[in-house]
């Protein structure tokens, strides 16, 4: 095989290990989540009291997992963060639990143009050539098209990682800015059509 001209970690994250959380897993990352949400500051704004969530799928990177999490508030704005711990250990049990949150007025319902509903958090940098340093970022979100079954995280039109949807969410894990490429998500059905794309940036080059 031929030298790559785009070295970039790819597929380093592990991929889903879990289904989506319920029962006693659940309320734990749920109280978590809620905590992080409750020290929110709306400046002034009446955020609304959170709805249900919606958890994605787990993914693992640099030794923790990543849980991520959506809920609606009865104000119309959607809270977003995830849930990480380290892997269990020897004794069988995760622990070193974080948990972040915030809030947009940003959603999908304000939105019919959209065609995946993303959302990112920078979790970690990687540092390439020549100094060059890429975002590692954990995106999750839902397609807004029928029937999407995988999504990709593709740099410069080279894919770095893929998760097949869970209840039509996926999370990803992939490298991002990097020597002046910014991450596109993409949908596919089962027979790789694709089916949508969406950029993390808006077109003014703004983070989405």
């Amino acid at each position: 095989m031929a030298p790559t001209d785009r070295f970039v970690p790819r597929f380093a994250a592990e991929p889903p290990q879990e289904g989506l959380p319920y029962g006693r897993w659940a309320h734990r990352l749920s109280d978590l989540f809620y905590g992080a949400c409750a020290q929110l500051d709306g400046d002034g704004e009446d955020l609304g009291e959170p709805g249900d969530i919606a958890w994605y799928p787990d993914r693992t990177y640099g030794g923790r997992t990543y849980v991520p999490a959506t809920a609606p508030t009865s104000t119309g704005h959607e809270l977003f963060g995830y849930v990480s711990f380290a892997p269990a250990g020897q004794d069988g049990e995760p622990g070193d639990f974080a948990a972040t949150a915030d809030v947009t007025a940003e959603t999908a319902e304000r939105h019919p143009e959209w065609t995946i509903d993303l959302t990112d958090e920078a979790i970690a940098s990687w540092r390439g050539e020549e100094g060059k340093v890429a975002s590692i970022a954990l995106v999750w979100g839902r397609p807004l098209v029928a029937g999407a079954a995988i999504a990709t995280a593709e740099l410069a039109d080279l894919a770095v990682d893929q998760c097949v949807l869970v209840e039509e969410r996926f999370t990803l894990i992939a490298p991002d800015d990097y020597r002046g490429d910014l991450l596109d998500v993409k949908v596919f059905d089962r027979d790789g059509r694709e089916l949508a794309r969406e950029s993390l940036y808006e077109d003014d080059g703004s983070e989405g």
